[in-house]
């Protein structure tokens, strides 16, 4: 947190280093999904030894989710194609906004720009191996995707889960849930919130996302029930499809 001195800003524990969330998945056949792509999307690859994303999936276009997307132009000429990007109507619609100059033929080519193909979700979908089911979620008043592949579910942003996404949760293995803070929030579940839910995934296990300096890793994680934890930039996973 800018200018914060907090004891979680100022811990010398890794796991409290927090950058934007997001998520590379890989699967057997090698195809590579990329969930959001947040501001730091550059740091991220670079830290992590990317050179391959096949397809983009926004859970919605607030600015902690997009604004990595310049930076997909480096894909772009490794790989020699657009890359397709899937979101729902309203952050595709805010894709084409923020960027415009990606999609405006009078941009001048000499810098680059990123050459994505927007693909509006409509169900479920495939890319490569992937099976990708999109799972609608609350974030404050306004309806968001959250995703799963296989036994795996991802939902971050998330502050409620719609009646009839609790069906496309069923027979989860490992489950990534939003958990901001320990008070509650519009558009966030809670800490509280966020175990009661996994309670109602049952999961395996589940993992903590988005969280903010008001839970440090360590310590919040001692109090968690077992089969939960915080996750942690750079934690990899292995999910059985």
């Amino acid at each position: 947190m800018i200018g914060c001195d907090c004891p979680t800003c100022r811990s010398d524990d890794p796991r409290d280093r927090r950058l934007r969330p997001s998520i590379f998945v890989r699967g057997a056949d090698g195809t590579s999904l990329l969930i959001d792509a947040g501001p730091d999307l550059r740091a991220q690859a670079l830290t992590h030894g990317l050179t391959r994303v096949d397809a983009i999936f926004l859970t919605h276009g607030h600015a902690d989710h997009i604004l990595g997307l310049d930076d997909v132009r480096r894909f772009n000429s490794l790989m020699k194609r657009a890359i397709q990007v899937y979101g729902d109507a309203l952050t595709l619609d805010e894709i084409r906004r923020m960027f415009g100059y990606a999609f405006d033929q009078n941009t001048p080519q000499g810098g680059g720009i990123p050459q994505l193909e927007l693909i509006e979700i409509q169900g479920p979908f495939s890319v490569g191996s992937f099976q990708v089911v999109p799972v609608p979620i609350w974030h404050g008043k306004r309806l968001i995707l959250g995703v799963r592949l296989g036994r795996f579910a991802y939902l971050t942003d998330c502050s409620g889960i719609p009646d009839d996404s609790w069906a496309l949760l069923e027979g989860v293995d490992v489950a990534v849930v939003d958990a901001l803070r320990r008070r509650p929030h519009s558009t966030h579940f809670s800490l509280e919130q966020a175990i009661a839910a996994s309670r109602r995934i049952a999961a395996e296990q589940t993992w903590f996302t988005h969280m903010c300096h008001d839970l440090p890793h360590a310590a919040t994680n001692a109090e968690l029930p077992a089969g939960m934890a915080l996750a942690y930039d750079g934690l990899q996973l292995d999910v059985p499809d």
